[in-house]
Parts: structure tokens; sequence; C-alpha cells
């Protein structure tokens, strides 16, 4: 005898697209107007990893206006197996959709897993959009491969100077922690370029040899040194 839905061996009921109830509450609850019912619905997610959850999870990490809640489906997907997760991770880094390629890089930069390289592009750590970019730069320096550090800050040097404070500090974040390996595309950046460039470059060299260096304070003294016409002594 047919029907078209199915019960498990727990009761619950499969509806015709393959999806259990106890999914199907968990996909509605995922996409409620209330966040706070959208945070326990990530939670239970990550508590209870289901993989036919992983797809409404990404999917929602494209469009969660809220913080806590972003972090939440972050936390989530990185509880499922990541040989679920990666794939799909690594399809939403090539979105049209600003937030789909910004959460989907900063679950990378959480998962760790250093399959995920590749998928850095020259073109997603140039991503015009500020988020993306700050994202791909904070992926690629966890999941850099051993001795790609000088040629990743090169790439990175690229993008000195660019965006308001937050990106700025955002880029030198990611440069400092490349340690060494920075140093010769930094130097490079602090002798040409326009001051701008110049001048972050030098306050970015400045935090990689004292970390303490309050970020404002080491671009007020940059800036200082470029309208001296000097590079600093690094």
């Amino acid at each position: 005898m047919t029907d078209t839905g199915q019960h498990t061996e727990t009761g619950t009921r499969t509806g015709a697209g393959g999806r259990t109830e106890t999914e199907a509450d968990a996909v509605r609850a995922l996409a409620g107007g209330d966040a706070s019912v959208r945070l326990r619905a990530a939670l239970a997610a990550g508590t209870s990893p289901d993989p036919h959850l992983v797809e409404p999870l990404l999917e929602r990490c494209a469009t969660e206006p809220e913080f806590l809640v972003r972090d939440m489906l972050t936390w989530a997907l990185t509880r499922h197996p990541v040989d679920t997760t990666l794939p799909a991770l690594l399809r939403e880094v090539r979105s049209e959709r600003v937030q789909a390629r910004s959460q989907a890089l900063h679950t990378l930069s959480k998962l760790g897993d250093r399959r995920a390289w590749p998928a850095l592009t020259r073109e997603l750590l140039a991503d015009p959009a500020d988020e993306v970019a700050r994202s791909a730069w904070r992926a690629a320096v966890v999941l850099v491969p051993e001795g790609a550090e000088p040629a990743l800050a090169t790439e990175l040097a690229t993008q000195l100077g660019r965006g308001g404070r937050e990106t700025r500090l955002s880029l030198s974040r990611a440069l400092v922690a490349l340690g060494d390996a920075a140093a010769p595309a930094l130097d490079a950046a602090a002798g040409t370029g326009s001051p701008d460039v110049r001048a972050h470059a030098l306050a970015t060299t400045r935090l990689l040899h004292d970390p303490d260096a309050g970020f404002g304070h080491a671009v007020e003294e940059a800036k200082r040194v470029v309208a001296l016409g000097g590079a600093g002594d690094g």
C-alpha cells in the first residue's frame, strides 16, 4: 500500500520531499520572523547535526540580518561533517550574493580545512565588497599552506590603502598574522604608491614589530612620516 509519506522507526513522518517533520520544523524556525527563534533553531541544528540542514543553514547565512544569529549559524555548520559542508561552502564563495560569499568565507576560516585554500582566489582577495574581502583575508591567513605566506602577503599588499578604518585594520591584522613573511611586501609598499598606501603599509609594519601598538596611533604616526617625505625606519 502506498502513502504520500512514510513513518520512520521513531514515528516521525517523512514528507514527499524526503524531509521529516522535525527537519521541516527546523527549516521553518531558521526562517522565522523572531531573531530569538532563529537563534535557538541554529543552536539546535549545531547541537544535533543533520546533513539535511546544511543547505537550509547556508541559505539562512546568506540573508540573516542579526550578527549573533549569523555567528550561531556558522557554529552550527562547523558542527557538521566537513565532507558535507566543505563542498557546499566552496560553492557559496562563488555566489552572486555578497553576504553568502562573506559568510561562507567566514565559516571556512572557522573550519580551518586547507583543502579550501584553492578557493581563495585573487578575485576574492580583491572582492569589491569590503565585507567579502575582509572575510577572504581572514580565511586566507588561516588556510595558507606552509611556504606560501610571502606570495599571499604580496597579494594582500595590493589592497593597502583600501576602504575605511575597519577595512584597513582588518587587512593590517591579516598581514601581521603572516609574521615576518609580510615584511618584504610591506617594505615595498611603503616606498611606492599613493600616500594612503604608504601610510597604511608603515602603520602595518609598526604593528608587525609592536603588536601592542594601537592601530589609530600607528596610522597617525605613519601619516606624519609620509607627510615629511620619508618611509620610516621599519
